[in-house]
């Protein structure tokens, strides 16, 4: 990057471009690093789901939007209920447009939301902030644990004191922004990243991704529909008449159309193998009548 006569950096187009991809780049390498603390993040995210606990989102400020934006995904992607997603923000979930940014600073609202919410030793607290240090999370992360919930947070500061107490603590050294302070940035990305890989590492925990396709996803419009029928059509390997006629009698439950497809059983029959295989398709597809003492193999 070149520099003004005092050393600064200048605002050169190409330059600032230059940094700014930059950015980006060492944001992924951040989360590259800490794979073993977004692992045993995941597992968290699982037992407290596996424990019919809620996923607590916390965040303010651009950390906010983003962490919004994770769990806003899940229930379609990997079929998640909504009523285990709980997003805790200044302003709450989908309140305005824009970042709130004096909301950040409002400790007492974050501690007012946790007690509104009663968290308890099943739920699971994703508390993001670039600084680690935000009133609003930092505040709603000790409500929250001390109600016994367990914390892990995400941040891009060491030191951070958001990291006390946590339960697993993720530290994303992203460095420092291209355009100082803007942490939506570098900082940003990271956090992002971080997020999505705790979250589907988490549901892959729980049997909803089963070799790399999204099996509990909830199809919803035209796109989707024709996924889950892609879906049975490899996983069962079976034709794409059959495939999408499992989908229909099982009312698009992805993982009992393909079981269904599959196992020679029929939609009410799938459905309640895998729920006794505890939505486990492997499991499931194993103990189908058609498959028992077979080497099944999927379309690949």
């Amino acid at each position: 990057m070149s520099a003004t006569l005092d050393g600064a950096p200048s605002d050169d187009d190409d330059a600032l471009l230059g940094a700014l991809i930059d950015d980006q780049l060492r944001a992924v390498q951040a989360v590259a690093a800490v794979a073993d603390g977004l692992r045993a993040a995941a597992a968290e995210a699982a037992a407290a789901l596996r424990a019919g606990g809620r996923l607590i989102y916390l965040g303010a400020g651009a950390s906010g939007a983003l962490a919004f934006q994770d769990a806003a995904e899940l229930p379609g992607t990997f079929g998640l209920d909504p009523a285990d997603l709980i997003f805790v923000a200044p302003a709450g979930a989908g309140a305005g447009r824009f970042v709130d940014g004096a909301g950040e600073d409002d400790a007492a609202a974050a501690r007012r939301a946790i007690e509104a919410i009663e968290p308890g030793p099943n739920d699971l607290v994703l508390a993001v902030s670039a600084s680690g240090s935000t009133p609003f999370t930092l505040a709603g992360a000790r409500a929250a644990k001390a109600r016994g919930a367990r914390v892990v947070a995400l941040v891009c500061r060491s030191n951070a004191p958001l990291l006390d107490g946590a339960d697993v603590g993720v530290l994303l050294e992203t460095g420092a922004e291209a355009v100082e302070g803007s942490t939506r940035l570098g900082a940003g990305t990271a956090q992002k990243a971080a997020l999505g890989v705790i979250s589907t590492l988490a549901c892959a925990q729980l049997g909803h991704v089963h070799r790399r396709l999204m099996v509990n996803l909830k199809p919803d419009n035209a796109k989707l529909r024709a996924r889950a029928r892609d879906i049975v059509e490899r996983l069962g390997a079976v034709d794409q008449a059959t495939a999408a006629a499992a989908l229909s009698a099982t009312a698009y439950d992805v993982k009992a159309a393909v079981v269904a497809a599959a196992g020679g059983l029929d939609a009410e029959a799938a459905k309640a193998l895998v729920e006794a295989c505890e939505g486990d398709l492997t499991t499931a597809l194993a103990q189908a009548p058609a498959n028992r003492g077979k080497d099944f193999q999927p379309r690949a």
